[in-house]
């Protein structure tokens, strides 16, 4: 049997030490936590709030924004309301899917969200879809607003006039 001591021998140490490596990922780990919010640059809207079942993520497919001043926007590529149609229809995406989500800010009025709903018709989009800011349970979606506004606020008049 041959017994190795402690001396000058020429081994190599060949296990790696992780625990350098361990302290890089953490690291990185931490900055990309700190930075991916800081990523989330897309156009400032204010979308209506409804209480619905969610889709599956939107984020991948090809969206329409609109904003409250009625600028365009296909993803993040701000377009003029005239070249919409015509760069909706060269769109590889529309092309193939033949879907769109549409971001409308909740100030819009309806005739410029049906007209961006036409336009996009036209281009050959055949499934529009809306997209909305989920509500919670018992939020207010300001529904008695819209009662006010269409004259229902108040209780109908009594069928019976004075005097009966």
């Amino acid at each position: 049997m041959a017994m190795k001591t402690g001396g000058g021998g020429d081994d190599l140490n060949s296990e790696i030490n992780v625990t350098p490596m361990v302290d890089i990922m953490l690291v990185l780990l931490i900055i990309f936590m700190i930075t991916a919010p800081m990523m989330n640059n897309g156009v400032d809207i204010n979308l209506p709030k409804v209480n619905t079942a969610k889709i599956e993520d939107p984020g991948g497919k090809l969206t329409l924004v609109i904003n409250k001043s009625q600028q365009v926007f296909i993803g993040k590529t701000p377009v003029s309301w005239v070249d919409l149609g015509a760069k909706l229809a060269a769109n590889e995406r529309v092309k193939a899917e033949k879907e769109l989500y549409i971001d409308a800010d909740a100030a819009l009025p309806y005739g410029v969200v049906v007209t961006a709903m036409a336009v996009a018709k036209n281009a050959g989009v055949e499934k529009v879809m809306m997209v909305t800011e989920p509500a919670g349970k018992d939020a207010d979606l300001g529904l008695e607003s819209l009662d006010k506004t269409a004259g229902l606020g108040a209780p109908p008049p009594s069928p019976t006039g004075p005097g009966q």
